[in-house]
């Protein structure tokens, strides 16, 4: 979603604060999901398991649980198949318990219809597209000072700042359902249970600052189009 405001002069300073947070953000959770990747359960339970066992408690199923084919950190759930995917299902460690109790989190969201989380489904496409779309939009628009085409480019950038924001009570409620799962059915002990919650709120930074990001430089294309 990042894109290079050429046009906005000193007023892209405003989006440093933001920037330095997205940079911190990055760093934290490669850096406390290193951390606890490197440290197992007392229980020595799998992130599969886990996962299981979390969606279980709340009488979810028909959910598959699949190897992802992506790199690290790449774990998620799949409204549309109703598929967790994990990067590595088999590991042991703090990290992988907790990132997989949180996809969990997110299938028990699906099941409850979480609204949220229905709604970020329902706008994915839009937002893949509007992502997409905006930037040579809006360079056209502001370089050839076409306002109709700096009018869509903010339309369609609006649309992935909008996926963002919804993100982050989605990605929330997930985790604090993944905790709660967590401690009620003991899969871990609470010295772990507190490392997991570090490895979580290291994950929420990113979406905070992503949020942060994309919301300023919306502000910040609004700004442009008026002057």
């Amino acid at each position: 979603m990042w894109m290079m405001p050429y046009w906005l002069g000193p007023n892209f300073l405003i989006l440093l604060p933001a920037l330095i947070l997205a940079i911190y953000a990055q760093w934290r959770v490669r850096s406390t999901y290193g951390k606890y990747a490197r440290i197992p359960t007392s229980a020595r339970i799998t992130a599969r398991q886990a996962a299981e066992r979390v969606m279980g408690s709340a009488g979810i199923t028909g959910v598959t649980i699949e190897t992802s084919s992506q790199r690290s950190l790449s774990d998620h759930y799949d409204p549309r198949s109703k598929a967790l995917r994990l990067s590595n299902p088999d590991a042991t460690s703090v990290a992988a318990i907790g990132v997989a109790a949180h996809e969990a989190g997110h299938a028990i969201q699906h099941a409850q219809d979480y609204k949220p989380l229905s709604l970020r489904t329902a706008i994915v496409p839009v937002a893949q597209f509007g992502s997409r779309l905006a930037l040579p939009l809006l360079l056209l628009g502001f370089f050839a000072q076409l306002e109709p085409l700096i009018t869509a480019g903010i339309v369609a950038f609006s649309a992935a700042v909008l996926f963002t924001l919804i993100t982050l009570p989605v990605e929330f409620d997930a985790s604090r359902k993944a905790i709660a799962t967590l401690r009620e059915t003991a899969i871990v002990n609470e010295e772990e249970l507190g490392s997991i919650k570090e490895v979580l709120f290291a994950a929420a930074l990113t979406y905070v600052a992503a949020a942060a990001v994309a919301a300023l430089q919306l502000i910040l294309l609004v700004s442009a189009r008026r002057r």
